[in-house]
């Protein structure tokens, strides 16, 4: 005798039956277009340098900078987020490499913009710890702390260095106050209201930008607690939001993006500009370095992690792994 309305009615595995079952009802979708890719480069130097802690990036040379933005664009990758590595014996208290309109970062935003045009969104870190000697990301006062009105200043001439190059986006990281009314002010000021920023809202003080210190060859001393958020708040970042949008921001990020994902759809849910989140140094590494020890699946770990950093609500995501995802989506 067959029993009708039997337990359980409702069965959600009807709907994960085939993978073109599971592809046709997926709520969250990877796209290329979602991608943008940090890029280091150095200068003086001939040949790529690769980054022990982040195996397969490297710091371009002029050269190399230009093939990776062209497969970038090929790839269909969104954007590129430019970092300048300067010669050691350049930097100074001020960093004024990252000001001086022939510094690394300005020379390499032109020569990108003159290889891809428009056909990649041109992005550059505006920030001085690449070029302080002592590695933090603004000038320091007597008493050896970092002076925010001083370093306001130095924002806004960064600015119009990376806008009279060519870049289409500046995105501000060092979290000072203030930051994104200043650098905005300091555009239009040279005509360059098309220059979009993109602000670093939520930036926190984290144990995953390690291999990003050897990326950069940072020369930090001590830490930047007093200025990146604490970890413990999210409040905070709501404020930091609100006053970044009162300011002018264009698009809004939260970093890192892994262990925030609660505040990326916090941020998300509160506001109608486009929101990113940078997947940093560190959640890089322990992905290459527990594939690398046969611990994970590589591929599909990468796939996760992005997806869960899309479903948490960025629509742009800065990933190292922009270029190869790119291509490998597009190869379905």
């Amino acid at each position: 005798m067959t029993v009708y309305g039997s337990f359980p009615g409702a069965r959600p595995r009807r709907l994960r039956t085939t993978p073109t079952m599971r592809r046709m009802v997926a709520e969250t979708r990877l796209h290329p277009a979602d991608l943008i890719l940090p890029a280091f480069v150095r200068e003086g130097v001939t040949e790529p340098v690769p980054i022990a802690a982040m195996p397969g990036v490297v710091q371009h040379t002029r050269d190399t900078l230009r093939k990776a933005a062209v497969e970038a664009a090929a790839a269909g990758v969104s954007g590129i987020m430019l970092f300048g590595v300067p010669e050691e014996s350049k930097k100074d208290a001020a960093g004024t490499a990252g000001t001086d309109p022939d510094g690394i970062l300005q020379v390499a935003i032109r020569d990108v913009r003159a290889e891809v045009g428009d056909d990649l969104v041109i992005m550059s870190d505006l920030c001085l710890d690449e070029y302080t000697d002592h590695g933090h990301c603004g000038v320091l006062d007597a008493q050896g702390r970092v002076d925010n009105d001083a370093t306001l200043e130095r924002y806004a001439e960064m600015a119009q260095v990376q806008a009279d190059a060519g870049v289409h986006v500046v995105g501000p990281s060092g979290m000072m106050d203030g930051q994104v009314g200043v650098v905005r002010d300091a555009l239009d000021t040279i005509g360059k209201e098309d220059v979009s920023i993109l602000a670093y809202t939520a930036k926190y003080s984290s144990a995953f930008y390690g291999p990003f210190r050897e990326a950069v060859g940072s020369s930090l001393r001590g830490d930047r607690k007093t200025y990146q958020q604490d970890p413990a708040n999210v409040r905070e970042s709501m404020r930091e939001l609100a006053l970044d949008l009162e300011e002018g921001a264009d698009m809004v990020m939260v970093k890192p993006a892994g262990p925030y994902l609660d505040i990326l759809a916090k941020v998300a849910d509160a506001v109608d500009v486009p929101v990113a989140a940078y997947q940093i140094s560190g959640e890089y590494a322990m992905v290459e370095a527990a594939a690398e020890k046969g611990w994970i699946d590589r591929d599909k770990a990468i796939l996760e992690t992005l997806t869960g950093i899309r479903r948490a609500g960025a629509q742009m995501i800065l990933t190292y792994w922009a270029t190869e995802v790119a291509q490998g989506l597009a190869r379905g």
